[in-house]
């Protein structure tokens, strides 16, 4: 186990271990857990991440899932004393309550991850977006959330944002837009410019590729995924069909899935999408210019 490592890693180590072993004897979730005499509903969350396991709970379950060897009940008791002892910000209450679980998960992956692929093909990823434009675009959804929500997931957004702007080792970031979010007015034309200035900066530095996909280009396939992150976590190569999740963002849920499969899905279509997008120079130029003409003034915009 790696040291350092973060609850949100080490809880999806022991739920991997578990269900891998669950579906290896051939068990569903509702044998263990009649088995367990435990709810359907406990295996589920244990299963997805949602909840921690107790070491009181853990120890009789992997010896009815013949999980015996010592090293590994050793390697799986260390992680879930790791998942319970030490708390995040995004643990607090006011984040359980106006954050969902899958977005609450991201937060603590997000720290250990060492590669970050963004597709977006509508506004600037959420670990990105300065202060003004996050704003803006929840406000654009008062009607869906409360003010308190709005207020909380500002703060959840900034200290994501200060998170990775800290990291002495900061994830190497590869963001993929659509080119219609350099044109899209969040909030005022003047917020879009310095968001878009500030993509710059963070290029400038290292800690961000950008390409934009446009609005023609020759070859270019049709692309049914609105938006996705797919993070590759810190544990080893030798665990990579296993080291990554996705976060998808939808209108009305969220989730965090790490089927390698899917994960494979959607790592096939960023490559794709990214190989014919345009490159990172054009991209910067591109960029550079929206900027430009957004902050001249909205009459300027398209």
């Amino acid at each position: 186990m790696a040291a350092g490592e973060s609850p949100a890693v080490a809880r999806r180590r022991v739920r991997l271990a578990l269900r891998k072993a669950r579906e290896d004897k051939g068990l569903t979730q509702g044998q263990v857990a009649e088995a367990m005499e435990w709810s359907l509903s406990k295996v589920m969350r244990i299963e997805s991440g949602e909840v921690t396991i107790s070491l009181n709970d853990l120890r009789p379950l992997l010896v009815y899932l013949d999980i015996v060897d010592a090293a590994v009940v050793d390697e799986l008791t260390q992680a879930a004393r790791v998942s319970r002892r030490r708390k995040e910000w995004s643990d607090e209450q006011k984040f359980r309550e106006h954050m969902t679980p899958a977005m609450r998960q991201l937060v603590q992956f997000e720290a250990e991850a060492t590669t970050v692929r963004h597709f977006n093909a509508n506004v600037v990823p959420g670990w990105l977006q300065l202060p003004e434009y996050a704003r803006a675009i929840l406000e654009g959804v008062r009607y869906q959330l409360s003010a308190d929500q709005v207020s909380v997931r500002l703060e959840a957004r900034q200290r994501r944002r200060d998170a990775l702007l800290a990291r002495k080792r900061p994830p190497a970031i590869f963001l993929l837009l659509d080119e219609s979010v350099t044109l899209r007015q969040v909030g005022s034309a003047e917020i879009l410019a310095n968001q878009l200035n500030e993509l710059l900066r963070l290029v400038r530095v290292g800690r961000l590729v950008v390409r934009l996909v446009p609005f023609v280009s020759k070859g270019m396939p049709y692309s049914p995924f609105a938006e996705y992150d797919l993070l590759e976590l810190a544990g080893g190569a030798e665990r990579a069909d296993n080291n990554a999740i996705i976060y998808r963002e939808g209108w009305l849920a969220d989730d965090i899935n790490d089927s390698p499969d899917l994960i494979a899905r959607y790592l096939d279509h960023f490559s794709v999408i990214w190989s014919h997008a345009e490159d990172e120079a054009t991209s910067e130029a591109m960029l550079r210019e929206r900027a430009r003409i957004a902050s001249e003034g909205p009459r300027n915009l398209p």
